[in-house]
């Protein structure tokens, strides 16, 4: 519930309610949205509210070790890796808000003593050399393993680079992993290209898989099992505390692509040993780096920290400092982009061009329950599937002339993306089948949610017209 005086209506959506929705968006509450289809008038006095949340939370202990820990996501993501004493030194106690960038190889050190001293603890703290890390890397290590609930984290060049270094961490030859068929398709490449090529052997489960079946699965060798909730490209909700509990039983780590849901999705109370998120997405925010951040539990943290250090794959300094500037509006941005991409997925859901929207936050959706149990809101990536007759040449037209609407890969930057997708071409277990209709993913960005209808409305009639001609 947003503070203030607030009418709240919902009911289901025509196009034209649709396009009026901006003017009063502000007003209109997502899980009010998403639960009630009936009319429904709220009114809070914004003090009230206020003054019932403060009374109401007790999470905060009397002389809290570690208060951040116990912030709301929305304060988290601004304190979270904010030391400011760490970085100024200054007699007077005044400091920067944020961390320089330091663009450094060479450690130099001042005696033979410190020198070994340092090698002591390398490469887990302090300066020992530029690959290994830098006072504004470690800054966005700790945010990263904050805002995730996690022990530590490491950042690496590229969100591949992450799912890689992780999985190396915990595989050699010999073992087995445990990889969900929805993945994202560049994991499942370094499976197939990587991973089976060096002896480690590889199965894909159903996403949407039950306790026994996945006990079933598992083998005396399994060291890993992979899950991304919600899944590339299909949007099926994993079960992760259930996963988790199964893998645990047998001995296995269970290791999480969380890129859609940072700070929706808190892994570690779920079970998850290790949580990667491809912070060239959404922490990032602006399509302008590439970067990579793996969260560990305190089990987890030496064996990923040795992997990244072997692999040789640091971010630049730069990057680093972007996306730390990027935690800092991530939680304001993720509600815009929530925001409209469910009036979207809502306003396909009534296009008679569409058979389905994959969106966990629509009720239609299949595990929209699990959904409710294990997130805090969504983000603005989903994906719409065209009922089976129209061609490809229409969808062509109808892709080439979107006005607001991009062709791009990549999503979580402040732009509306489209882009077809081929589920069909990267399952193995459960089938999709093309012939039900061509995939697409949308990335719902900031603009006006009016201009984004009235450019898909666009895109819609011209498919209708390519596809009769």
């Amino acid at each position: 519930m947003l503070f203030g005086f607030q009418d709240v209506f919902v009911r289901p959506f025509s196009s034209q309610d649709i396009l009026k929705v901006s003017s009063y968006s502000s007003r209109i509450q997502y899980r009010t949205l998403v639960k009630y289809p009936s009319i429904q008038k709220v009114r809070r006095n914004s003090w009230q509210c206020c003054q019932e949340a403060i009374e109401k939370d007790t999470s905060w202990p009397e002389n809290p070790d570690n208060l951040e820990n116990n912030f709301q996501p929305n304060t988290k993501v601004i304190k979270a890796g904010h030391n400011p004493k760490e970085w100024t030194t200054d007699p007077l106690g005044r400091s920067f808000v944020n961390p320089p960038v330091y663009h450094a190889s060479t450690i130099t050190f001042p005696t033979v003593e410190a020198y070994r001293e340092a090698a002591k603890d390398y490469p887990f703290t302090g300066l020992w050399y530029g690959r290994h890390g830098t006072p504004t890397a470690w800054a966005l290590e700790e945010a990263f393993a904050t805002i995730e609930g996690g022990y530590k984290a490491c950042a690496v060049a590229s969100g591949v680079a992450a799912i890689n270094a992780a999985l190396l961490a915990f595989l050699r030859s010999g073992d087995h992993v445990l990889m969900t068929d929805a993945v994202y398709d560049p994991t499942r490449s370094f499976c197939e290209e990587f991973l089976k090529r060096f002896g480690v052997e590889v199965t894909y489960y159903d996403p949407i898989i039950s306790g026994e079946e996945l006990e079933n699965y598992l083998q005396n060798n399994t060291k890993i099992v992979f899950v991304e909730s919600p899944a590339s490209l299909s949007f099926e909700i994993q079960d992760i505390p259930m996963i988790s509990k199964v893998a645990h039983k047998h001995g296995a780590i269970v290791v999480m692509d969380n890129t859609w849901g940072p700070t929706l999705f808190q892994p570690f109370q779920c079970g998850v040993d290790v949580s990667i998120n491809a912070a060239t997405k959404y922490i990032g925010g602006h399509s302008d780096l590439m970067l990579g951040l793996i969260a560990c539990s305190q089990e987890t943290y030496r064996s990923v920290k040795l992997s990244v250090k072997s692999l040789g794959c640091p971010p630049g300094p730069d990057d680093c400092y972007l996306a730390l500037r990027g935690i800092r509006t991530l939680a304001v941005r993720l509600k815009q982009h929530e925001k409209n991409a469910l009036v979207i997925a809502q306003w396909l859901e009534q296009q008679p061009q569409v058979a389905k929207v994959m969106h966990p936050a629509l009720v239609s959706h299949p595990q929209h329950e699990l959904w409710k149990r294990d997130f805090s809101g969504s983000c603005g990536l989903f994906g719409f599937q065209l009922k089976r007759h129209y061609s490809q040449r229409a969808v062509d037209n109808m892709l080439n002339h979107f006005k607001l609407f991009s062709m791009g890969f990549s999503w979580g930057g402040f732009e509306s993306l489209i882009l077809q997708t081929n589920i069909h071409s990267v399952r193995s277990i459960r089938k999709w089948n093309l012939q039900e209709g061509i995939t697409l993913r949308i990335h719902a960005g900031l603009e006006d949610v009016n201009d984004l209808i009235k450019d898909l409305k666009q895109g819609l009639e011209r498919l209708e017209k390519s596809n009769q001609s």
